[in-house]
Formats: structure tokens, C-alpha cells, sequence
């Protein structure tokens, strides 16, 4: 197995886990949504879990894992404000909370290179 194939199948392992979780738990995800989007938290929690399984099936074949990836890349870019919202909204939350609520905003570079790198790899 190499690098490259542990990294795409891990991808695609975790855009179906949250593409999953946002369909079978969106409770949680409602309150990151930023409320200047129109219509209601939970048609757009539902629709970033749909684009995440879309994404994760898309890496999975190999046909379209290059176009499945940059629209991952693209994907996990346009979620950054529901990460800073909820750094916002959790600042006076617990310690731990607070950290991990944090702690998700600089994750968000290597998640998009990590995407980058299997669209990369794909060709």
C-alpha cells in the first residue's frame, strides 16, 4: 500500500463519517451554522452532509478522485466560518470546550493540503 492510497481511502473515510454525522446527528451542527445564510440551520447542516458524502464518494473512484478531492479542498475552505463561529460562540465555554473549539481553526490548512495531496496524486 503506499502513501498515497492510505491518505485518499483515510479521505474518503473521514468525508463519510462527517457527511454521516451532519445526516444522523445534525442537532450539533445547526448551531455552526453562521446566521447570515438564508433559510433555516438545518436544510444547510443537511446539504454540507450530502457535499460530503457527494466528496467522498467522488475520491473513492478513481475516475473522478482528482475532481473529488479539489472539491473537498474547496469544500473544507468554505466551512471555515462555522469553525470560527463556533470558536466565537464557545469563548466562554470550559476550558477544554474552549480549546477544542479553538483548536479546529488551524486544522482546517492541513485538512485542505491533505485533500490537495491526494488530487496531487491522482493524476
Amino acid at each position: 500500500m503506499t502513501d498515497s492510497s492510505r491518505a485518499t481511502r483515510r479521505l474518503v473515510g473521514l468525508m463519510a463519517g462527517m457527511g454521516a454525522a451532519h445526516l444522523l446527528v445534525p442537532r450539533p451542527f445547526d448551531a455552526l451554522v453562521p446566521e447570515r445564510l438564508p433559510g433555516r440551520a438545518r436544510t444547510w447542516t443537511y446539504l454540507s452532509g450530502a457535499a460530503e458524502l457527494a466528496c467522498a464518494a467522488a475520491v473513492a473512484h478513481p475516475r473522478t478522485r482528482k475532481a473529488g478531492a479539489l472539491a473537498t479542498a474547496g469544500l473544507m475552505a468554505a466551512v471555515f466560518p462555522a469553525n470560527i463561529k463556533m470558536a466565537r460562540d464557545w469563548r466562554h465555554r470550559p476550558l477544554p470546550l474552549r480549546a477544542a473549539a479553538y483548536g479546529r481553526l488551524p486544522l482546517q490548512a492541513p485538512l485542505i493540503a491533505w485533500a490537495l495531496h491526494v488530487a496531487r496524486k491522482a493524476d
